[in-house]
């Protein structure tokens, strides 16, 4: 049983029904001659896990690129980074869509058949993961659909081949799940503009959808039916309404208070710091949970604890849908306290400290010589054609950074992810010529909130201060998301997105969007959910938290660009945001803080804070007020708030003059002048003295003060009266 897609006229097939049939669910996936086999295995007798125990492995095969290993066994061993990273994504793409409650051991094990080179197998293996749990009977919300998308010399590719790949400035994995919705995102990016990436994420999504089809129409020819399991564990609601009206009575006065109440003080105390706030709530928690085991002796334990998780997380969540607070007293778009520092150890190539609110890491730049680059596999070398690369990035998170105590040595899965994400975001500006091996660490120090865009700015920090030539300073931020779901259909009803996240907001929320980049573009951008798929109209919200759009009118152009665009040079210098021009008159401006926003934006409402003038009617004759003499003419205005314009020495009287003195003018004298509209180049006033010594008569247009321009006021209606 098998089907064929066509992706941008490129033939991918699915299939099953033929190989490992004693699994649950198992497909073949195969684009030109690279070829994936996935499986699902998932128990039928519940974990004693308290989370959902989702295993994903992406083996490389040696001989499925005709080679054989080259370690002493000639054999494949421990799982490699790439093989790791790419399990790590095809586990977010497919673990939003478990019911909630399922905790039953779940397997997933991606096999490479065939290599040809060209066609990268990542993503074959998560439509194949896809199609495998979609066609067992393993509950799942699915299908999915995933593509890779390439940017290459302004167009827009899906799954690129490896000699486009190699050009492209984008590599973005997207996948999708039905109507559109966005499951998970990985991208790397060479300052790609927001509106570029924007479009590509649209471009990708609905080529996913192509895909979802194909695993319906398969799903639909076999009939599958998803069995009954034994029990999905969630909080009995008996027991979360019990929880939210547990009573507290104080020991030193006679009042009473419910648990609700107690957690609510809590997470409107901006004065908690992350461990104190913990202290408080397990505090509660603890309580809460004597009296639910005196009431439910029959319960078990995970109830008990599911049910009080449910009630903190139904406040915490509230109160930013609602009230718009956030647990440390910020607004929903501001960012923590930063303080950064340099040169922290001489001995050192290059170091430094970044500390953003609670979260604070260490990170160290060291050089070596060009032979201490990092190899690749043979998969990897097939696949991609780099051999190696001179730069890394290694993070770590030892268990001091969240006051706990644990396993220290190796790396574990999150690590390397973590790692990898900073990596991709300071690889860009790294120079492609750079004569020697860099390795960037990263030690975490203190984590509440996202270590891995820390991770990326420190590391821009240390990088400078090592002195490599980077093209561009690097910064980072999570954004997370508040949702509201309706009762009825489980659509979002309200969300709210949250800058700068923390991290029992993370735990809260519904998503860690992290996004890196320059003053010129996007780098890098992992996205996680925890719901089955958003609209994308919440992720071009998320991408654009820190751009915004203005309109200026042709009549304001010059003014808003300058001589020679000296006003959006300076704009761009003094506030590190970057300006591209969409219309005529509408411009795109992005910045990678939303501090750095307000300064663009306070910089633009000086240079045009007159944007709003009277109407001025073309043929018009209007009384000026001459401000300036100069060489080449007189400034003159029309109305007592306008910035003043030049009137030039062939428009002030019929015979040639090269001076204003010539005809006695002088500043503050007022003239009759004739309004010709505005020129279509620059959006500069046409105005002319000398055409009304013709004989022709005119009317004269009186612009009083009640007709001067107020910003943010409204325009009154010009007078008139006739000369």
């Amino acid at each position: 049983m098998s089907n064929r897609l066509f992706l941008s006229n490129r033939k991918m097939e699915l299939s099953s029904g033929k190989l490992a049939r004693f699994a649950d669910g198992s497909a073949v996936v195969q684009l030109g001659d690279t070829a994936v086999m996935v499986t699902a295995v998932s128990k039928t007798k519940p974990s004693a896990s308290q989370f959902m125990p989702l295993v994903v492995d992406y083996r490389q095969k040696a001989a499925a690129a005709g080679r054989i290993p080259t370690n002493y066994l000639r054999r494949e061993l421990a799982s490699t980074d790439k093989e790791i990273l790419t399990s790590r994504v095809i586990d977010r793409s497919i673990r939003p869509l478990f019911p909630a409650g399922y905790f039953y051991d779940t397997q997933i094990l991606c096999n490479l058949l065939a290599v040809d080179g060209v066609n990268d197998p990542d993503v074959l293996a998560i439509n194949g993961a896809s199609a495998a749990l979609a066609l067992s009977d393993i509950p799942w919300n699915g299908p999915i659909g995933a593509v890779r998308v390439g940017l290459v010399d302004g167009e827009t590719i899906i799954n690129p081949t490896r000699k486009q790949l190699s050009s492209s400035t984008l590599n973005l994995v997207v996948a999708g799940a039905p109507q559109n919705q966005v499951v998970m995102l990985e991208a790397t990016a060479e300052n790609i503009l927001q509106q570029d990436f924007c479009h590509a994420i649209k471009v990708g999504l609905k080529q996913t959808q192509h895909i979802i089809q194909g695993i319906q129409q398969l799903v639909k020819e076999r009939g599958v039916a998803k069995r009954t399991v034994q029990k999905l564990y969630v909080a009995p609601e008996e027991i979360v309404e019990c929880a939210n009206n547990c009573v507290f009575r104080s020991y030193f006065f006679s009042s009473q208070r419910l648990a609700s109440n107690k957690i609510y003080a809590v997470f409107t105390d901006s004065g908690h710091d992350k461990i104190s706030r913990d202290e408080a709530i397990n505090k509660i928690r603890l309580e809460t949970e004597e009296q639910l085991k005196e009431k439910f002796p029959e319960a078990e334990p995970y109830e008990i604890i599911e049910s009080f998780n449910v009630v903190s997380k139904d406040i915490f969540r509230n109160l930013v849908l609602n009230e718009y607070r956030r647990c440390d007293g910020r607004d929903l778009t501001s960012l923590r306290d930063i303080k950064c520092e340099v040169d922290m150890f001489k001995m050192l190539h290059g170091s430094a400290l970044f500390q953003r609110g609670q979260t604070q890491v260490l990170c160290t730049v060291t050089f070596d010589s060009i032979e201490s680059s990092v190899k690749s596999d043979v998969i990897s070398t097939a696949v991609s054609g780099i051999k190696d690369k001179n730069f890394m990035l290694h993070y770590e998170f030892p268990p001091y950074a969240t006051n706990e105590i644990g396993k220290v040595g190796g790396m574990n899965r999150r690590e390397l992810g973590h790692g990898a994400l900073a990596e991709r975001a300071l690889k860009p500006v790294i120079p492609q010529d750079f004569p020697f091996t860099i390795r960037v660490t990263s030690e975490v120090l203190e984590s509440n909130g996202s270590s891995s865009m820390a991770s990326a700015c420190g590391g821009s920090l240390a990088l400078m201060d090592a002195g490599v030539p980077v093209s561009s300073a690097v910064a980072g931020v999570a954004i997370g998301l508040i949702t509201k779901c309706s009762l009825e259909n489980g659509g979002i009803e309200d969300y709210r997105l949250l800058t700068d996240i923390l991290g029992i907001e993370d735990y809260y929320g519904d998503m860690d969007f992290k996004m890196a980049g320059t003053n010129k573009g996007i780098t890098a951008l992992q996205v996680d959910l925890k719901l089955p798929g958003i609209p994308i109209k919440i992720v071009m919200e998320a991408i654009q938290q820190a751009t915004e759009t203005i309109h200026v009118p042709l009549s304001k152009r010059l003014r808003f660009v300058g001589p020679g665009a000296y006003n959006l040079k300076k704009l761009q210098a003094q506030t590190g945001v970057t300006v591209s021009q969409l219309d005529e008159e509408t411009y795109s401006v992005f910045a990678p803080t939303p501090i750095a926003m307000h300064e663009a934006r306070e910089f633009i409402r000086d240079i045009c804070k007159d944007d709003q003038e009277v109407n001025l009617e073309f043929g018009a004759v209007y009384t000026a007020t001459i401000t300036e003499i100069r060489d080449s003419g007189v400034m003159v205005k029309l109305y007592p708030n306008m910035t003043p314009v030049l009137l030039h020495n062939s428009q002030l009287d019929q015979r040639k003059i090269k001076h204003p003195s010539a005809l006695g003018l002088e500043v503050g004298q007022e003239i009759q002048v004739k309004y010709f509209g505005r020129d279509p180049t620059d959006g500069r006033m046409r105005l002319s003295r000398k055409i009304l010594q013709s004989p022709a008569t005119a009317v004269l247009k009186t612009l009083t003060d009640k007709n001067s321009i107020v910003l943010g006021g409204t325009i009154p209606q010009s007078s008139t009266s006739s000369q």
